[in-house]
C-alpha cells in the first residue's frame, strides 16, 4: 500500500505551525512589554483619564448653558427695569419750583 502522506511534508507544516506560534507568543510578549513601558511612562506624566475628560467637558457644557441662560434673563430684566423708569416720571418732573 502506497504512503499517502510524505514524512518530510508532515515535518516541514510541523516546523511552519510551531514557528507560527512563536511568532505570536513573541508579539503578545512585544505588546505587554510596550503596554507596561507606556502605562509608567503616562503615570509619571500629568494626563488625564479619557472619563475625567469626558466628565469636565459636560460640567463646561452645562455652564455655559445655564450662563446663556442667565444672561438672557439678564438682559430681560434690564429691559423691564429701563422701560419701567423711562415710564416712571422724575422727581424733576413733579417739582414747579424747577
Amino acid at each position: 500500500m502506497p504512503q499517502t502522506r510524505s514524512p518530510l511534508l508532515d515535518d516541514v507544516a510541523r516546523l511552519v505551525t510551531d514557528a507560527a506560534g512563536l511568532a505570536q507568543g513573541v508579539r503578545r510578549e512585544a505588546e505587554t512589554i510596550a503596554r507596561t513601558q507606556l502605562d509608567r511612562l503616562l503615570s509619571t506624566m500629568d494626563v488625564v483619564s479619557r472619563e475625567e475628560f469626558e466628565a469636565v467637558r459636560e460640567m463646561a457644557l452645562l455652564a455655559r448653558e445655564e450662563n446663556d441662560r442667565l444672561e438672557a434673563r439678564i438682559a430681560a430684566l434690564e429691559a423691564a427695569a429701563s422701560s419701567t423708569t423711562a415710564a416712571t416720571p422724575t422727581a424733576s418732573d413733579n417739582d414747579p419750583s424747577i
